[in-house]
């Protein structure tokens, strides 16, 4: 049996602009009254992001002060996964094809992601995605877990994965970053 692991922001999921909404929700919520600011377009926002410039060096390249950044930082940090954003991610274009092809020809459905319970149930329900990775294939973070970083914790979840799960042919894992 082979099995394969994805990811589900990135390969599965377009998050882009949930992470440009709440970028351009924090920076709002920051500003001072009569300050100016320099939001970054969609395009030099996710040039950003992509190049891994950290959330604070995007605030102060935004126009607000260093003090402002680090506040800017943390209600990113609060904000980017709450439900009313979450409805602004969208299948990657071919992703649910894809899976479908895979399923389709055997293959051992697992996803592996950084997400809550309940941020990756949200999107499952709202896209009828729960077909493709049944409860068993679902390795995700609890509703109260404390994040320490992804690439300390996906490999905690990988290995619960290996321990739990039947063993397999083949294994592997798909996703967008080193985590």
């Amino acid at each position: 049996m082979i099995r394969v692991f994805t990811d589900f922001d990135g390969p599965i999921m377009n998050v882009s602009e949930r992470y440009y909404r709440v970028y351009q929700f924090c920076l709002k919520e920051i500003q001072r009254p009569n300050q100016p600011i320099l939001p970054m377009s969609k395009a030099e926002f996710w040039q950003c992001k992509r190049g891994r410039v950290p959330e604070i060096i995007i605030g102060i390249r935004s126009g607000l002060d260093p003090s402002q950044a680090e506040a800017f930082a943390q209600l990113r940090r609060q904000t980017v996964h709450t439900l009313p954003y979450l409805v602004h991610d969208q299948p990657v274009p071919g992703a649910i094809d894809a899976l479908e092809k895979l399923q389709e020809a055997g293959v051992d459905l697992a996803v592996m992601t950084m997400r809550r319970v309940r941020e990756l149930d949200e999107a499952f329900s709202r896209l009828d995605l729960e077909k493709f990775f049944p409860p068993n294939r679902r390795y995700c973070l609890s509703n109260d877990y404390v994040k320490t970083g992804d690439t300390k914790d996906k490999p905690l979840l990988m290995a619960k994965a290996l321990k739990k799960l039947p063993a397999a042919s083949d294994v592997w894992m798909i996703g967008d970053t080193e985590a």
